[in-house]
């Protein structure tokens, strides 16, 4: 079982990851924007198909690596903070993007805006690092199953991000026209996500396994 504050704490990096600059956002909010919240919902609905793809190659994975090498926990701890702190510049960098920057998109049937949203998040290898780089800092092999804990933490996360999105797409023409006329407005959100990620990656990177 994984103890409620490790819980805690993954539920708010995954919160915070959420709300950051990717495709997925972008894609989801566009295709609201552009042809309506059914389409953004269709849309979610496959990016989250894709979650679960990427969540289960990790857990198996992980469960393989955690069997080979008992300490792989502390062998890519870093490499995890080193990503989230990569996601906190690309948020604050000169010319960073927001999710409420959207672009136009063409109209199209259920069956392709689902299958845009699956690959859309399939191929994008940002959702693969992450599962593979945060998922470690979390789970204890001394626990139990890694691949349970593993689960439990990507089901965790899918909801998550299927509630926020969610939430998003039915506000998003509100949000962007927002953000269209408050650039200010746009410019904090983008340094307020890159700083909870950069000190969620110190958070880890200094967190001792129990």
């Amino acid at each position: 079982m994984i103890a409620l504050h490790d819980l805690l704490l993954f539920a708010a990096a995954a919160l915070v990851l959420v709300l950051t600059p990717g495709p997925n956002m972008v894609y989801c909010v566009s295709r609201s924007i552009c042809q309506g919240r059914g389409a953004g919902m269709i849309s979610l609905l496959g990016v989250v198909a894709g979650f679960l793809v990427h969540m289960l190659a990790a857990a198996f994975g992980l469960t393989a690596l955690f069997m080979a090498i008992p300490l792989a926990y502390d062998l890519i701890k870093y490499a995890g903070a080193a990503y989230l702190l990569w996601l906190a510049w690309n948020a604050v960098k000169p010319g960073g993007n927001s999710p409420f920057q959207t672009r136009d998109l063409p109209h199209d049937g259920p069956a392709t805006l689902f299958r845009m949203g699956f690959l859309t998040n399939l191929l994008n290898p940002k959702v693969a690092v992450f599962y593979m780089s945060l998922f470690p800092q979390f789970i204890h092999p001394e626990h139990g199953q890694v691949l349970l804990q593993s689960v439990t933490l990507g089901a965790t996360q899918i909801a998550i991000s299927f509630s926020v999105n969610a939430l998003i797409i039915f506000s998003a023409s509100a949000i962007a026209g927002f953000f269209a006329h408050n650039p200010g407005w746009l410019r904090a959100q983008r340094y307020l996500m890159g700083g909870m990620l950069g000190a969620l990656a110190v958070r880890l990177a200094l967190d001792q396994r129990k």
